[in-house]
This record gives C-alpha cells, sequence and structure tokens, in this order.
C-alpha cells in the first residue's frame, strides 16, 4: 500500500509525498503548506480527485 509522508521542508513549509511499497515516491505535493492542517486538505483532496481522475496525453504526435 502506499503511503503519504508529510514533512517540513528547508523554508518550515509543510510538504507530502506518496512513496510506494517499493519505496519509490510516485507524487508529491508541489508546494508547500503554511499549516499542517493545509497539507491534511491537499493529501484529502488528492484522495477524492484520483478515483475519477483522467490520464491525458499531451504533445501526441
Amino acid at each position: 500500500m502506499a503511503t503519504f509522508e508529510v514533512f517540513r521542508d528547508k523554508a518550515g513549509e509543510w510538504r507530502w509525498r506518496l512513496v510506494a511499497t517499493n519505496g519509490n515516491i510516485i507524487a508529491d505535493s508541489g508546494e508547500g503548506y503554511q499549516s499542517k492542517q493545509g497539507v491534511k486538505r491537499g493529501i484529502e483532496s488528492v484522495k477524492r480527485s484520483v478515483p475519477i481522475a483522467e490520464a491525458e496525453f499531451l504533445n501526441e504526435s
């Protein structure tokens, strides 16, 4: 099962990364959050969005 790791970056902002069972990072927050509550909301947003997300292929030849 993949795991969301939550941590503070060098600037003191909260971030998350989604880590696969093999240790590979498969997604990250891409932005820092000012509060722990903010990073929790970001994770919950991803959890809600992923089941309905579709792949969009850009610049196909």
